[in-house]
């Protein structure tokens, strides 16, 4: 391809992506959206061309029609005010179009953003539509009677659809708005209540950094001291080491608490002093890896305690990992407080589905240790850690006496912890999601994100809205279905018999049509027949065989039906100087 081919495909290429930006509603048009106005043009085309069809077009007429119906479909959306207008004002011309006019009511009622645009728009539409059919059917004797026909049908077809679209559209953003201001709401406690646990947190940290701190030290100073003394044994050197290391891991997560609690992570200062790996100082390894340290530990204080563990090694979630460390270091404490010198056994197991860490204790000797200082938290907070991480954790006395400790931990990642809605579940506005927040507020989406706000309001509807907003909108939503459809039966009702009755001033048999002789005086034949004063009749005078010149004729239908559905036959009486000088007999088709 030469280079000015190519330039010109990307120019086109430009113009038509252009084009699709005017086109192209933003928030409109999904896939779906455009998958479905798609069909609907189709639809709209094929009634329109039958329609055309049936009313006696030939030709390309019908399939003309059927492509600018399917066409102004398509525009409906970008131009809804224009289409509505221009299909009005052609209608009465083209009556394939009449079923696009009733779908261009519905969509203008949305579709028209200003109310004084919409009004201007209907406004113009009624005058050209009803306009329009008056000229078509053009009878001054009947002329208010086709107005009035014509304005009942475009009241119930244009306007009255969209009256109804444009409630449902104002109902439905004054939703979204409140869904909007319900998630600001939402938005604004959650900064009230970090904001209040983090001064909460500041608080305890400072308490424990002031306290537990300087008390932790001098354990450490005293204990650095004695580990030196030379009137201390070997042994008595190794006890007061294992005390001067567990003092300063003490410490170490001591800062690391505090920093969690103050900043919400953990120190990383670098001033812990560096202890080896694998026992309980400095940084050792918190999760499965570290309890093996935990287990040396205990150890070379003269507690009898074994492990041992089962099953395929797997690894675990980082939150649950943590969880299992901190079940064995808090049952490794309780037994050396309520049970000292027992013997302990710590079982880690690894079984399909959950892992498992088992601590038991023997029962002690001289019975449980009395002056135990505790506060009776540690076993309970294993239970939340536990939950917290999708696991459980039991703690009570073991078969054959003594104590255990138990925990099940997922394998996996724990699931999230919904947030308390700000509202009542069943009062949500119809959109309103309790889910979690992300990092900056928003809830979080679930679903594809390929759906407009009506496909995912009507979703939900379709899936059974069981609130009391969602119960009270679509039963007001179908109220107002249900009125619109009363008032068209009612103003069908009310042309049809209008109709009926006014057939019989326009309408008569063959033997009335051979009674009437020509000669017979005017008055006498009019006596004999009906007015002729009706909508059936519009249009049949300047039908058929040329009139008499200078004479006034009455044309009426006949009660029998033509040969044909498309023709009529029709019976003509021409007066002239007050008496019938002709009368005619002839078939009119239809149009």
């Amino acid at each position: 391809m030469s280079k000015s081919g190519t330039r010109t495909a990307r120019e086109i290429g430009a113009r038509a992506a252009a084009w699709w930006d005017w086109f192209a509603v933003p928030g409109q048009w999904s896939r779906r959206r455009i998958t479905g106005e798609v069909a609907l043009a189709l639809v709209l085309a094929v009634l329109a061309a039958g329609t055309e069809e049936l009313m006696g077009g030939e030709g390309w007429r019908p399939v003309a029609v059927g492509a600018g119906a399917a066409v102004l479909s398509l525009l409906r959306r970008r131009l809804p005010a224009s289409v509505l207008v221009l299909t009005a004002g052609l209608t009465p011309f083209v009556p394939g179009l009449g079923a696009l006019l009733i779908v261009l009511g519905w969509s203008s009622g949305r579709y028209i953003a200003s109310a004084g645009r919409a009004l201007a728009a209907f406004i113009a539409s009624f005058v050209l539509n009803v306009g329009g059919t008056v000229l078509e059917t053009w009878d001054r004797q009947r002329l208010l009677t086709v107005a009035f026909m014509a304005t009942l049908y475009y009241l119930g077809t244009t306007l009255a659809p969209g009256l109804a679209h444009r409630y449902w559209t104002q109902r439905r953003t004054l939703l979204h708005a409140l869904q909007e201001r319900n998630a600001q709401l939402l938005r604004e406690r959650n900064m009230v209540v970090w904001q209040a646990r983090l001064r909460e947190r500041q608080r305890i940290a400072q308490d424990m950094h002031d306290s537990l701190g300087h008390q932790l030290a001098l354990i450490a100073v005293h204990t650095g001291a004695l580990e030196v003394d030379r009137d201390l044994g070997e042994r008595q050197r190794e006890v007061v080491g294992v005390l001067r290391n567990a003092s300063v891991t003490a410490m170490h997560e001591l800062r690391e608490v505090v920093g969690i609690l103050r900043d919400g992570v953990a120190a990383t200062d670098g001033t812990a002093a560096p202890a080896p790996a694998g026992d309980e100082t400095g940084r050792a390894a918190r999760g499965i890896a570290g309890i093996a340290g935990l287990v040396e530990a205990a150890r070379a204080t003269g507690t009898s305690i074994g492990l041992r563990s089962l099953g395929q090694e797997r690894p675990l979630a980082p939150a649950a990992d943590h969880a299992a460390y901190r079940i064995v270091q808090e049952a490794l404490t309780n037994a050396y407080k309520h049970a000292p010198g027992t013997p302990i056994g710590v079982e880690l197991r690894y079984e399909p589905d959950t892992f498992v860490v088992e601590i038991v204790n023997g029962e002690p000797v001289d019975g449980p240790a009395k002056d135990v200082v505790s506060g009776g938290q540690g076993l309970a907070g294993l239970v939340e850690r536990a939950r917290l991480v999708g696991g459980i954790c039991h703690a009570g006395p073991a078969d054959g006496g003594g104590f255990r400790v138990a925990g099940m931990l997922p394998y996996g990642a724990a699931p999230v912890v919904e947030a308390a809605p700000l509202v009542d579940a069943a009062d949500d506005f119809r959109q309103q999601t309790t889910k979690p927040l992300v990092g900056d507020g928003r809830p979080v989406v679930v679903g594809p994100a390929d759906r407009t706000f009506t496909e995912r309001e009507l979703a939900m509807a379709v899936r059974g809205g069981k609130s009391r907003s969602t119960g009270g909108a679509i039963a007001l939503g179908c109220g107002i279905a249900f009125a619109a459809l009363v008032l068209l039966v009612v103003a069908g009702g009310f042309g049809l018999y209008f109709l009926m009755g006014s057939l019989k001033d326009g309408m008569i048999d063959p033997a009335q049509y051979n009674a009437v002789k020509v000669g017979m005086t005017e008055k006498e034949v009019r006596e004999q027949l009906p007015s002729g004063d009706t909508i059936a009749t519009t249009g049949l005078d300047g039908s058929g065989p040329e009139r008499p010149e200078g004479s006034r004729c009455l044309v009426l239908l006949s009660s029998e039906m033509g040969d044909a559905y498309d023709e009529d036959p029709v019976f003509r009486f021409c007066f002239k100087d007050g008496k019938l000088i002709e009368k005619k007999s002839y078939v009119v088709k239809q149009r």
